[in-house]
């Protein structure tokens, strides 16, 4: 059987174990619960994504809409062709 070993904040264990152990687990259990439901999953078995706060920058959203407005991507387009169509007459 393999060994997995972790550092984590002492404050993060001591929480993660009081919390383990009030739905009846231990750690390890729970640790081993997240590996099997990742592999059922064939991914992480919850959403991963960067907090709420994240708003592009001044700079990245001038970018965007200057491709945007480039590409006249102004759709909606039938076909996929028409869109490609669109963007070569620019």
């Amino acid at each position: 059987m393999a060994m997995i070993q972790v550092r984590i904040d002492d404050n993060m264990k001591s929480a993660a174990d009081a919390l383990f152990s009030s739905l009846g687990l231990d750690t390890s259990t729970a640790v081993r619960m997240f590996i099997a439901a990742a592999i059922e999953n064939d991914g992480i078995p919850f959403t991963v994504k960067r907090s709420g706060n994240h708003k592009p920058n001044a700079q990245l959203r001038e970018a965007m809409e200057d491709i945007r407005l480039k590409r006249n991507l102004h759709g909606p387009y039938a076909t996929a062709d028409e869109a490609v169509q669109s963007m070569r007459d620019d």
